[in-house]
């Protein structure tokens, strides 16, 4: 296992909540949510996946089941088994992985605007992310970033946010991003979701384009138990645009 980099602001807490990031960004995206977690007694462990932030990509080819597994190894370096599990986009992808092949490993699971199959139903949907695969195979990371950030935030207020997160994408490991691009086309849990036996939260953005809510609610309905709570008017990136809407949905179940 290549050497992940993380954020882990509160070590002398006792309850790890693991937070996996979506595609292109890194652990610190999570900003909004740490302190949060940190003042109910929580320990956040936000990981760069390898291949994004400061986690290098590796000898080993990329693909979620591999990254699931890179993470598991990390917890257990850690200490931090079983833990709750956190992810959003790409991040909930890697975090039903996790819980499919090391159901050990996971106490609780939160899977924020993801997917179990993403077959978009519009031709519009499919444009957009095969724009998205020609852009970082032909011009590049850095074009990518623009053309992604500016879709998640798109408003003028959202300016700051919009390059924070251009800036982290332009980071990323090209190899890795195209490699994890390939990886999610191909993603299909829906077989296997009826595995996970895990107390599991699905949080959707309402307004999200890059994982539609019918797909979200899919995935509820086929995960045992699992209940799904909607922030109307939030998109893609929930947990930075209503992050005390979302907070509390998160602490809520995590059992504050």
């Amino acid at each position: 296992m290549e050497k992940i980099h993380y954020l882990d602001p509160a070590k002398e807490n006792f309850k790890p909540v693991l937070l996996i990031h979506g595609l292109g960004v890194d652990g610190s995206s999570w900003v909004m949510q740490l302190q949060a977690l940190i003042e109910v007694g929580f320990r956040p462990i936000a990981v760069d996946v390898p291949g994004f932030g400061n986690s290098p990509i590796g000898n080993k080819r990329w693909s979620i089941e591999r990254i699931a597994n890179d993470l598991s190894e990390f917890m257990q370096e850690v200490k931090i088994i079983p833990a709750d599990i956190v992810g959003i986009s790409m991040g909930g992808v890697i975090a039903q992985q996790i819980a499919l092949d090391h159901p050990g490993n996971v106490s609780k699971l939160v899977l924020v605007n993801t997917f179990s199959v993403l077959r978009p139903t519009t031709l519009k949907g499919w444009g957009y992310f095969l724009q998205r695969f020609l852009l970082v195979h032909t011009l590049g990371i850095h074009v990518q970033a623009e053309v992604v950030a500016k879709r998640i935030f798109p408003l003028e207020e959202q300016i700051i946010l919009r390059k924070e997160m251009i800036s982290q994408i332009s980071r990323a490991d090209s190899r890795a991003y195209r490699a994890a691009m390939r990886s999610l086309g191909l993603f299909n849990s829906k077989k296997r979701l009826h595995e996970i036996s895990v107390p599991t939260l699905v949080i959707t953005g309402g307004k999200d384009t890059t994982v539609p809510p019918v797909h979200q609610s899919q995935m509820a309905g086929w995960l045992p138990g699992a209940r799904q709570a909607i922030i109307n008017d939030a998109g893609h990136a929930i947990s930075v645009e209503y992050p005390l809407q979302f907070n509390e949905l998160l602490l809520n179940f995590l059992g504050v």
